[in-house]
């Protein structure tokens, strides 16, 4: 009997949504569709990403559509869709203008992909996770948002920078919201096991975590007229081939809490979850402390506060 491949949709042929097709084609974890209502941008990236593969060595197929029966019977969906936040816009607008567009495209995921897992990007991360959710109603383990792998990396980016040593070494979680108020658990941050706090000043460890927080902004500073792009679309890649090769992977991602570390409205927020065949396969129990606990609500409240934006939307 043929072996059934995996099939990867990716909603949005932007920057995130075209790189996010890079990665996961590079990377062979399975076919990609590309869906954008620009027909001719889903295509033509999709065209230039398959003609790569002869060189790239890579199997994967790549198609472009702006049809959402394109996307039947994909095993992961990841929402890039959206408009990236413009110079002097608020997260709240910007979650009026994304919200439509997660509305029509959840409509299709359910039409089509009813059994796929569900994937975030598109910001307001965590309120866009949480409408998504809301939409779909698939169980919390089929949807998940992605802020936190990116956080994370970029936090482990700037320790490996700053101490000179290899990106491999340094084991670093970012948890909380996707935006200003994410917490970097210092405490639980090390290279190759030695402690952060052995090995840097608090001064030094201070200003990691205020640059970790702001990254997403002192990259839009330089770029003017957008976004990041690279980082993002590998973080969610990272979880999609978690789940494709069922690896367990212990990642920090948004995930729908139900009672734990005191959060009981439905509320999406960036926790260490087990990640494997069946998506979200357990949330571990970090065990925060006084201060990381205070820092945690704080995300928490950043989150709600949103989430009541997208209220007046609807």
């Amino acid at each position: 009997m043929a072996h059934k491949r995996n099939k990867i949709a990716v909603i949005g042929a932007g920057f995130v949504g075209s790189t996010t097709a890079h990665w996961a084609a590079q990377k062979e974890i399975g076919d990609v569709v590309i869906l954008d209502i620009n027909e001719g941008a889903a295509i033509g990236k999709s065209l230039d990403l398959f003609q790569a593969a002869p060189i790239e060595m890579f199997d994967s197929k790549v198609k472009g559509t702006n049809k959402y029966e394109d996307i039947a019977d994909s095993d992961v969906v990841i929402i890039t869709a959206g408009m990236p936040r413009k110079p002097g816009m608020s997260r709240d607008e910007l979650v009026g203008v994304n919200a439509k567009i997660v509305k029509d495209v959840c409509e299709g995921i359910k039409k089509y992909a009813p059994n796929s897992f569900v994937i975030v990007v598109c910001n307001p991360m965590d309120v866009m996770a949480v409408y998504a959710k809301q939409l779909l109603g698939f169980p919390r383990e089929r949807v998940l948002g992605m802020g936190g792998c990116l956080d994370s990396a970029r936090y482990r980016a700037f320790i490996a920078e700053e101490l000179n040593v290899s990106v491999k070494d340094v084991t670093g979680i970012v948890v909380g919201n996707h935006g200003d108020a994410m917490v970097p658990l210092v405490r639980m941050t090390s290279v190759s096991g030695i402690p952060l706090t052995d090995l840097l000043s608090a001064e030094k460890i201070a200003a990691i975590v205020q640059r970790t927080k702001t990254a997403g902004a002192e990259i839009g500073g330089h770029l003017k007229t957008g976004s990041a792009y690279y980082a993002p679309a590998r973080g969610a890649v990272e979880m999609a081939e978690a789940i494709l090769k069922d690896q367990k992977r212990v990642l920090p991602v948004a995930v729908e809490l139900h009672g734990e570390f005191g959060v009981n409205d439905k509320l999406m927020v960036g926790v260490l979850a087990k990640i494997g065949g069946k998506g979200m396969e357990g949330i571990i129990d970090m065990k925060l402390n006084a201060d990381e606990k205070a820092e945690f609500e704080k995300s928490v409240e950043a989150v709600r506060t949103l989430v009541s934006a997208l209220k007046t939307v609807n």
